[in-house]
C-alpha cells in the first residue's frame, strides 16, 4: 500500500516544527527590587522583569549583571543544561540535529540586589589621622605654624585639632 503524500508532508511538517520549537530555551530573569537594568553577555537587554530567549546549543553559557541604582551591583551566569527538553530528545529521533538542544534553561529565576552601603559600614570608621609631636622642634615658630595651617587646608586636621596644635606652638618657650 502506497503511503499518502498529504499524510508524509503532514508528518515532516509537525516533525520539522517540533525541531525548530526545541531549538528556543526561554527563561523570565527577575530581581527584588524589580527594575533592575540587565546585560547579558555585556550586552543591555532591559528591565527586569525580563523574559530571555535564544537558540544556543546544550552547555552555552550566558554571564548576567544586574544594576540598580542604590544597590550593589550583582554578577552571576547561568546555562543551557538545567533542564531536560523532551521536544528535542524527540526530534532527535527524526533528525540528529536536535540533539544539540537537548537542554534547555530552567523557566524562572530571581536574583536579590542587596543596597550598597556606606564606606564604614563595610570597613568601619575612617582612621583619625595621626598627629605626631616634634620630639624637639626643628624650624621656627612661624614655619610651623605655616605647616600646621597647610595641614588644617588640606583637611588633615580638623579645626579644633588646629586650635590645640597652635596653642601648643605659641605656648612653648625658647626663640623663634
Amino acid at each position: 500500500m502506497k503511503a499518502n503524500p498529504s499524510k508524509q508532508a503532514l508528518a515532516l511538517m509537525l516533525a520539522g516544527l517540533v525541531f525548530l520549537s526545541s531549538c528556543v530555551s526561554s527563561t523570565v530573569i527577575s530581581s527584588e527590587p524589580p527594575g533592575a537594568k540587565l546585560y547579558i553577555n555585556e550586552e543591555y537587554m532591559g528591565l527586569t522583569p525580563y523574559t530571555y530567549s535564544d537558540t544556543k546549543i546544550t552547555g552555552m553559557t550566558n554571564f548576567v549583571r544586574l544594576e540598580k541604582e542604590g544597590y550593589e551591583p550583582l554578577h552571576t551566569a547561568f546555562s543551557r543544561s538545567e533542564e531536560a527538553d523532551v521536544g528535542a530528545i524527540v526530534a532527535g529521533v527524526f533528525f540528529w540535529v536536535p540533539f544539540l538542544w537537548t537542554m534547555k534553561y530552567r523557566p524562572y529565576r530571581m536574583y536579590e540586589l542587596f543596597p550598597a552601603l556606606p564606606y564604614y559600614e563595610y570597613y568601619g570608621p575612617a582612621p583619625a589621622p595621626a598627629i605626631t609631636e616634634p620630639q624637639a622642634p626643628t624650624s621656627s615658630k612661624p614655619e610651623r605654624l605655616r605647616e600646621l595651617k597647610k595641614l588644617l587646608d588640606e583637611g588633615i586636621l580638623t579645626q579644633e585639632e588646629f586650635e590645640r596644635e597652635k596653642q601648643k606652638i605659641l605656648a612653648e618657650g625658647g626663640g623663634d
